[in-house]
């Protein structure tokens, strides 16, 4: 079985709870939303991809020997098949996962393991993709988990603020700016609203811009 991979690549991690931490990173081919403000677009449309087997996966991953794993996309699962048998690999050789996806498609049970974390999107109205999440799945998320909300402005801050109140999820929470949005806006909200969120910026972005393979 072979998967769609758009790029493998050695970096810092630059979203999320686990932000600042060298990984690998694995960004599989192919999404079927198209939010306004993806920055992969590459990872989206075209052809640019190649076709590789698992083995062949592993042995990239195990070139770059570092032992966080990030799985990001695209919509990695859109290959759920064959990437929860990559995944198994992984587990078996001991790496730590980190599995990044939108709200829309539910995970295999083999992401519940406890060396692998789900980061999964709550999309705000300035994605254009908001109708397309599914709260339910969301709310399956355990205490290792994440939810992140990419927020532009305050409409869309208000939208994750509502959702967050009312849905009381297990997961963390976390919300970061749109690249080009001050992160001050949504400390500066987050402070007066006294909202128990993790504000973060994308580091990755902040140390070397806004381009592929960092």
């Amino acid at each position: 079985m072979k998967l769609k991979i758009s790029e493998i690549f050695y970096s810092i991690q630059g979203e999320g709870r686990q932000v600042g931490v060298p990984t690998t990173f694995v960004r599989l081919f192919g999404c079927n939303l198209r939010c306004t403000w993806c920055d992969s677009m590459y990872a989206v449309e075209g052809k640019d991809y190649s076709l590789l087997s698992i083995d062949t996966v592993i042995n990239r991953i195990e070139e770059i020997n570092c032992q966080n794993i990030c799985v990001t996309g695209g919509e990695p699962l859109l290959q759920q098949r064959a990437l929860v048998q990559l995944v198994d690999k992984l587990l078996q050789r001991n790496f730590d996962i980190l599995l990044e996806t939108a709200g829309h498609i539910e995970p295999d049970e083999i992401f519940k393991n406890k060396k692998v974390v789900i980061s999964m999107d709550c999309k705000c109205p300035s994605s254009k993709m908001d109708d397309k999440i599914n709260i339910n799945i969301l709310k399956k998320l355990q205490k290792k988990d994440q939810i992140k909300f990419v927020i532009k402005d305050k409409e869309d801050y208000s939208y994750a603020k509502k959702i967050v109140i009312k849905e009381q999820f297990q997961a963390k929470i976390v919300f970061q700016p749109v690249y080009g949005t001050p992160i001050s806006l949504i400390a500066d909200l987050v402070l007066k609203d006294n909202l128990s969120v993790r504000v973060l910026p994308q580091l990755h972005k902040s140390i070397w811009g806004n381009k592929r393979g960092v």
